[in-house]
């Protein structure tokens, strides 16, 4: 089974993912960011690097998807390869940041892998509006993450909203991030178990 955690920069994916893998003894797939070649530059230089950051995510995010169909687990996965083509990448081209020649040519590439795999058989997407994000993002304190801008963030937020309004691809679980704090509280990640244990009866 598949499970996959989305979620703006700062929502918690990577702790949620943590935290169900050891309750359920789930595997977790964590998004690769201590060993991305573009990340840094691509904070430091948008526009110049934007592309690049985008297709390594996506291959990376296919390799995953291939990699937890092909292993026969469960498995939660910290972000979706949707994201980055239905969020990330249309955001930059809106911000002038990606060049309508590679914005064209990420989507190509990314409706053809998407037509040899499958959804998630569970969609958990954490929800948090802006300042839940930034003190979360500040928090964990990656220096690359210091020069990201609330208007950025902000944009994000409205095109994850967008998406997850109309996300009809399999089940859905939108947790409140501004609310439900699972990462300090006890409770509140027993409520999110909770949510999706009445989820996922129906899918073993």
């Amino acid at each position: 089974m598949h499970i996959a955690i989305a979620g703006n920069i700062g929502s918690g994916k990577t702790t949620l993912a943590g935290l169900l893998s050891k309750h359920y003894g789930w595997e977790a797939h964590y998004e690769d960011v201590e060993t991305n070649p573009y990340l840094n530059n691509f904070y430091e230089d948008m526009q110049r690097w934007s592309f690049n950051l985008q297709v390594y995510f996506l291959n990376s995010r296919f390799r995953q998807i291939v990699d937890i169909r092909k292993s026969g687990k469960t498995v939660i996965q910290d972000r979706t390869i949707y994201e980055d083509a239905y969020i990330f990448a249309p955001n930059l081209h809106a911000m002038g940041l990606m060049s309508s020649r590679d914005f064209e040519n990420y989507s190509s590439l990314f409706e053809l892998m998407n037509s040899f795999i499958d959804p998630p058989d569970l969609l958990i997407y954490l929800k948090a509006g802006v300042p839940t994000l930034v003190n979360q993002i500040q928090k964990r304190g990656r220096d690359y993450e210091n020069t990201i801008r609330l208007d950025y963030l902000k944009r994000l937020n409205e095109r994850y909203n967008e998406w997850i309004d109309t996300y009809s691809s399999g089940k859905l679980l939108v947790i409140d991030v501004d609310n439900n704090k699972f990462s300090e509280k006890i409770s509140d990640l027993a409520e999110v178990i909770q949510k999706i244990d009445a989820e996922i009866h129906g899918l073993f």
